[in-house]
């Protein structure tokens, strides 16, 4: 029998809120692994009912404060002591107005499964949460993210014949709908602008607000060949969708600059698959990344749409309904897991086993953000333009190696490479341990030849510079780590993970962080395709065994008989690229003067 969950909106209103959950609610009621059940409250009394009449395992909270204010108001002020709690279901929220800080800084009000752990008994609303923000980076252990949820829609209508830039929303203040109007003025001579401004049932309900923001429209048309159309109908779905389809292109440029969570309205216009263009502003940096531009900062509304819809091709893909019902179920799995072991282990040694992130978290004191705040930090922006020449590699010396003094030497010029490249995260790292992301960096850069329009995976790429460095330099990289979004083994799983298709598949330092390095081989093996190859640098001391001293944050080092033979044995049909040379009596790395070790590297082929 299936565990049931349920999924609590407020009573239905025009509102984003409202449609984003009655979107997530109809995808995850598909689940095969859970029954979900939809519950629209607008008191604590209606939630009581619901919760006496479903007896949920968890529930999952569509949650906005604007439109649960009963919620935030009394849930947290001692309902647990007398029904939620006695029922021991788990409260988990989808917040909405999400951003780095937010993440970072939630806690758990109470969790009935803490004994003697007040850190965590912080005035906050709920024990885990969801943040639909792809860019997130996943600091707070409490905290989990999805992708967003792209409406399944086949656009079969064709493009018109004039230009015709199409936006909507509620008439909520800076939605730049008069900076709409204005660029097309600008840019063409003839086009047809189509706005959809809907009265809201929470801030413009009588439309006074729409109608202002449409007179302001219409005092910037100009010229004789631009038509602007301007509709109050609250849409459906489907009429939604098609309103948007019937455009060249979708516009959206917001205003806010910060405090705000992603915006719904994107996940509708990359449904219709026609091009988009959008401001500068936080609620859509999820596709800010995108290549080519879509921030009309960038590019001009022509360029975009000149540019069609190529560059948001693989979001479109990846955020599709089954990815977002594996990433509901795959969170269910770990809090309904935390319940379940949590009154023997505690909540803080439950998190450190079977779900803790393995990885250590960054210093504080400086954060890479990828897609976020510090989208124009030096170290992200990429300029395609550098040039790099790969190594001589003298005879005798091959890429299954130790790392050494005289790797250090040989790989300086990519050591200083990455330097120019990403000053600001290299000036991070230990500078004898740089010679993991020199190799790194240089194996793969020498490689890409081999193959016609390479795939390439990194696998741990948190402020990893190889990758980084690689980025920088133009080439298209997809990044998978826990801080950023997934462990290897939970990306294996993805629906949308193609196995057999990766042609380098490169990691730095990372497998002797996982717990499960057989099953970390294994995903490799799976994902790469036919002659592709893997990198992979590991901390390495021969003979060492386990209960052997070893920093806290590695699982292990690995030694010369795992490198020759278990893990190979993980890896059936391929073979390392090269003869090995792992000899190493004499490890000439001290990691804070604690524990001396060395770095290996280990480079295989997936036979064709």
């Amino acid at each position: 029998m299936t565990k049931t969950i349920l999924f609590v909106s407020h009573h239905k209103k025009q509102c984003g809120v409202y449609e984003f959950g009655k979107d997530i609610y109809t995808a995850i009621a598909s689940s095969l692994n859970y029954t979900v059940i939809k519950a629209e409250c607008d008191s604590l009394i209606e939630l009581r009912s619901a919760i006496a009449t479903h007896h949920p395992e968890a529930i999952i909270y569509n949650y906005h404060p604007s439109v649960m204010p009963w919620l935030c108001t009394k849930v947290s002020k001692g309902v647990y002591k007398n029904n939620i709690a006695s029922l021991k279901v788990v409260q988990i929220g989808i917040v909405h107005e999400i951003t780095q800080q937010v993440a970072d800084t939630a806690t758990a009000y109470r969790n009935k499964y803490i004994i003697g752990e007040p850190d965590l008994r912080l005035n906050s609303l709920f024990d885990f949460y969801i943040a639909p923000d792809p860019t997130l980076l996943l600091k707070n252990r409490l905290v989990f993210k999805t992708g967003r949820l792209i409406p399944s829609y086949t656009n079969n209508q064709a493009a018109p014949s004039i230009p015709t830039i199409g936006s909507f929303g509620f008439a909520t203040p800076k939605k730049g709908f008069s900076r709409i109007v204005q660029l097309v003025q600008q840019e063409f001579d003839e086009a047809v602008i189509n706005l959809n401004i809907p009265s809201a049932d929470y801030g413009d309900k009588d439309g006074s607000a729409a109608h202002k923001i449409m007179e302001e429209c219409r005092s910037f048309v100009k010229k004789p060949g631009i038509q602007l159309n301007v509709s109050y109908d609250f849409l459906n779905k489907q009429q939604l969708l098609d309103f948007l389809a019937k455009n060249s292109m979708n516009v959206f440029l917001y205003e806010d600059t910060e405090g705000r969570g992603i915006s719904s309205a994107i996940d509708n216009a990359l449904a219709v698959r026609r091009p988009i263009a959008v401001s500068n502003c936080p609620m859509f940096r999820h596709i800010l990344t995108a290549t080519p531009s879509v921030c009309v900062d960038d590019l001009s509304l022509k360029q975009i749409l000149n540019n069609g819809f190529a560059g948001l091709e693989q979001v479109s893909k990846d955020w599709h309904k089954d990815t977002i019902v594996w990433e509901y179920e795959r969170i269910l799995n770990a809090v309904l897991t935390y319940k379940s072991e949590a009154p023997s282990m505690g909540i803080i040694n439950t998190l450190k086993s079977k779900y803790r992130r393995v990885f250590s978290l960054p210093d504080k004191t400086f954060t890479w953000l990828r897609n976020s705040e510090k989208a124009n930090d030096d170290d992200m922006s990429v300029t395609g333009s550098v040039t790099y020449q790969a190594i001589a590699i003298p005879d005798g010396i091959g890429f299954n190696r130790i790392l050494d003094n005289s790797a250090r030497a040989l790989y300086k010029p990519a050591i200083d490479q990455l330097i120019a490249l990403v000053p600001k995260t290299m000036a991070k790292k230990i500078p004898a341990a740089n010679v993991q992301q020199a190799f790194v960096f240089d194996t793969v850069y020498r490689n890409l030849a081999n193959y016609s329009n390479p795939k390439l995976l990194c696998v741990g790429s948190y402020e990893d510079t190889a990758s980084m460095g690689l980025i920088k330099m133009g080439y298209k990289i997809e990044e998978i780590d826990p801080m950023i979004n997934y462990f290897l083994q939970e990306y294996y799983t993805k629906p949308s993970t193609q196995k057999n298709s990766y042609d380098i598949i490169f990691s730095t330092s990372v497998i002797e962080h996982d717990p499960d390095d057989q099953s970390f081989l294994e995903c490799i093996h799976g994902l790469l395709a036919p002659n592709g190859i893997a990198v992979i640098t590991c901390d390495y001391k021969d003979g060492w065994k386990p209960g052997d001293p070893k920093p806290a944050v590695d699982a292990r080092f690995y030694t010369k008989q795992d490198l020759e033979q278990r893990m190979l044995s993980y890896l059936p049909g391929c073979e390392l690229i090269d003869t090995p040379q792992w000899d190493c009596p004499n490890p000439d790395f001290d990691y804070y003067e604690e524990y001396q070790y060395t770095f290996a590297t280990f480079v295989f082929r997936k036979k064709a």
